[in-house]
């Protein structure tokens, strides 16, 4: 698995899934659209610890800045 995902695009996972984080637990999404929203939240934590997107694999996507 070799890293395609750059710092910026791994802080704005984790920025996003801390926003979903507080609408949770502010009651301001429930139900189906808060599990929904959890579990795309999970998603991104995990890909933005690893640094690796399977999604950007098939379309050959890297947000890695080339020096």
């Amino acid at each position: 698995m070799k890293k395609n995902m750059g710092t910026v695009d791994r802080v704005i996972r984790v920025l996003l899934a801390v926003v979903v984080l507080i609408l949770y637990l502010t009651g301001n999404i429930t139900g189906l659209a808060a599990t929904i929203l959890g579990v795309i939240a999970v998603i991104f934590v995990v890909t933005s610890i690893i640094g690796f997107c399977p999604l950007y694999v098939p379309f050959k996507i890297s947000t890695i800045k080339k020096s």
